[in-house]
């Protein structure tokens, strides 16, 4: 009976959820609390279900849920709730992947680390990218590989027990004892894992972690699709049969966008993308430098989820280590390239770059020629051999228009990757789904990027090649519109606050290509001592936000955000975008993105507001 309640009160969610719930990509930082990410949806979701309130308005004053989309959602933490409740489980242990994959990998991390051993149970087969061999080979995890014909087969062991479960019913869970992890996977869906058993408690946190860092939570459409499919609705079939034509149309735009003669791949989220990067970088060198050490090199301050998905995969692979990149506030990217460059070629390891150009938060452009024959400098190891040339892994999610791969391009003659996040610019804030492309020196990694892309199914879904199709050709037209209003914007913030500092490219980078829609503003403060300033200074980052979207709150948002089809957004790298990253290397500053559909005079005379407060 109770479960009849709790279905029928999902059902009348599920009609009356408000739009954002399946169409935002990012979301409002101004109701929402990391540390009780899901838990605060939740709890006020269940105050509704108490009263039985499914009400649209009631449901749209919810807390976010999670600030990325990726990360999870109202629609995951819904399935997730119903499905715990109808198994009498916390919320907690049931978790939506769009991969099917990463919830084993999950499992297997956690017990490398731990040196637990784990045993992985399957019915019928492994689903045919799960190679098992590179899995422990290149991922370094351990397991042991049963089949059986029934789950009552299955007896105790000292260890984990996956049990990985291939059926119609997604949301079908049939919990037993002997079986620590169920993972019920749907080729069209992705994977649902349940963590059965108080001692697998402390695995909830590092799994999510994992679907934060390494994946991407079932997007929205298809948990929207499992919830319909639980509650026995009629589910709208794919008017995309063709989705070959839609594949080629967005890898057409690809190659035209970035201007390199390669074949791009297509991810579920830019995280996913920059994961499979790795791994198959990773595969190459153990493949082609065997039992030379691998340095991944970073900036310190770059985007949370690029420095900690590089740390987390040194932290599993013994001879793979990461090596700082200072390249803001005063660091020359090109000179900290040089010298990590010159230690690692002395070591005779492989190095492989991580680097954002414009740079993320401060928006700043190295000298690309310099950057080139830094990059292309032969040097040698301390023993006078040939080292080991760099491969360059560019992250130019701020300017995805800028060409730097094609055969006459800057970055031409050496091994160098693109990719981009495609929340941004590409689907205009419409889907996660990222891209990567190379330059013909490195075309040949491209093979193994692709191939750990599939064995993580990590692939972007064909909803949302179709949102890429859809949105990618006129990406370069909504670029320059928006770089326009930003360009005004930071001149009349310099022509009306002049004691700010503000971080945007020069209007000669612009002229050269690159035209971002984001600047930093670094506000003037006051106070005797640092500590006073920098507290007057974060304080009046806050005033600033608030009162921008308080005034405009139909455009402008306390979100972390870029490249969206209308409005501004606003956020602090901090305390968003740099959550991970150690607290001396932080950027207390303002970001702010424009799109090219806004107010743009309202937000021009809010802010003067401000100025004439402060």
């Amino acid at each position: 009976m109770q479960d009849n309640k709790m279905l029928n009160y999902i059902k009348d969610v599920v009609e009356n959820m408000p739009t954002d719930w399946l169409n935002l990509t990012t979301h409002r930082l101004d109701i929402y609390e990391e540390k009780l990410a899901k838990t605060q949806f939740l709890e006020q979701f269940e105050a509704l279900y108490e009263k039985n309130d499914a009400n649209s308005i009631a449901l749209s004053e919810l807390p976010t849920a999670f600030d990325y989309i990726r990360l999870g959602h109202p629609l995951s933490c819904l399935l997730e709730w119903a499905i715990a409740n109808l198994n009498n489980l916390d919320a907690e242990n049931v978790i939506s992947f769009s991969s099917k994959t990463i919830p084993v990998l999950a499992v297997l991390r956690k017990n490398l680390l731990a040196k637990k051993n784990t045993r992985i149970i399957y019915t019928g087969k492994l689903p045919d990218f799960f190679d098992t061999e590179i899995v422990k080979d290149i991922y370094g995890y351990q397991f042991e590989l049963i089949k059986v014909e029934n789950i009552n087969e299955v007896l105790e062991f000292n260890g984990s027990t996956i049990f990985i479960s291939q059926q119609n019913k997604i949301c079908d869970f049939n919990l037993t004892s002997n079986i620590d992890f169920f993972i019920n996977i749907d080729d069209n869906l992705g994977s649902i894992l349940v963590v059965n058993g108080n001692d697998n408690k402390s695995y909830i946190s590092e799994i999510q972690h994992v679907r934060r860092r390494e994946t991407i939570a079932m997007t929205p459409a298809n948990t929207l699709h499992a919830l319909k499919s639980l509650l026995n609705l009629k589910i709208p079939s794919n008017n995309a049969n063709n989705i070959d034509i839609t594949k080629s149309s967005v890898l057409s735009s690809i190659k035209e966008i970035t201007g390199a003669n390669t074949k791009a791949v297509v991810a579920s989220s830019g995280l996913s993308m920059q994961y499979a990067i790795v791994m198959g970088l990773i595969h190459d060198a153990v493949e082609n430098h065997k039992g030379k050490a691998i340095k991944i090199i970073v900036p310190p301050n770059c985007y949370g989820g690029t420095n900690d998905q590089a740390r987390r995969v040194a932290t599993c692979i013994n001879n793979v280590e990461v090596m700082d990149l200072p390249v803001d506030g005063g660091n020359d990217m090109v000179k900290s390239i040089d010298i990590v460059l010159e230690e690692i070629a002395n070591q005779n390891a492989v190095p492989y770059i991580i680097a954002e150009i414009p740079t993320n938060p401060r928006v700043e452009v190295p000298d690309l020629l310099e950057l080139k024959n830094v990059l292309n400098k032969k040097r040698t190891t301390s023993t006078g051999e040939t080292a080991i040339d760099p491969v360059f892994i560019l992250d130019q999610t701020f300017c995805p228009n800028t060409h730097f791969l094609g055969e006459n391009e800057i970055l031409a003659s050496t091994k160098t990757i693109s990719y981009v996040s495609g929340s941004k610019f590409p689907s205009g804030g419409q889907c996660t789904a990222g891209y990567c492309v190379a330059n013909k020196k490195s075309e040949a990694l491209m093979e193994k990027i692709d191939f750990h892309l599939r064995l993580c199914d990590n692939e972007a879904t064909n909803l949302q090649m179709e949102i890429l199709a859809k949105q990618l050709p006129s990406m370069n037209q909504r670029i320059h519109d928006a770089y326009k209003y930003t360009r005004e914007f930071v001149n009349f913030i310099k022509e009306n606050l002049p004691d700010a500092k503000i971080n945007f490219v020069s209007e000669e980078l612009a002229k050269s290509g690159f035209t971002p829609s984001v600047f930093s503003l670094d506000l003037p403060t006051k106070g005797n001592t640092d500590e006073e300033r920098e507290t007057y200074k974060r304080a009046l980052n806050l005033k600033l936000i608030n009162l921008m979207i308080t005034e405009i709150p139909n455009e402008s948002k306390f979100c972390v955000s870029y490249g969206q089809l209308k409005g501004c957004y606003w956020t602090i790298p901090a305390t968003s975008t740099q959550g991970t990253t150690k607290e001396g290397d932080k950027d207390y500053i303002v970001r702010v993105a424009l799109s090219s559909n806004l107010d743009f005079e309202r937000h021009k005379k809010v802010f003067l507001d401000f100025v004439n407060q402060i």
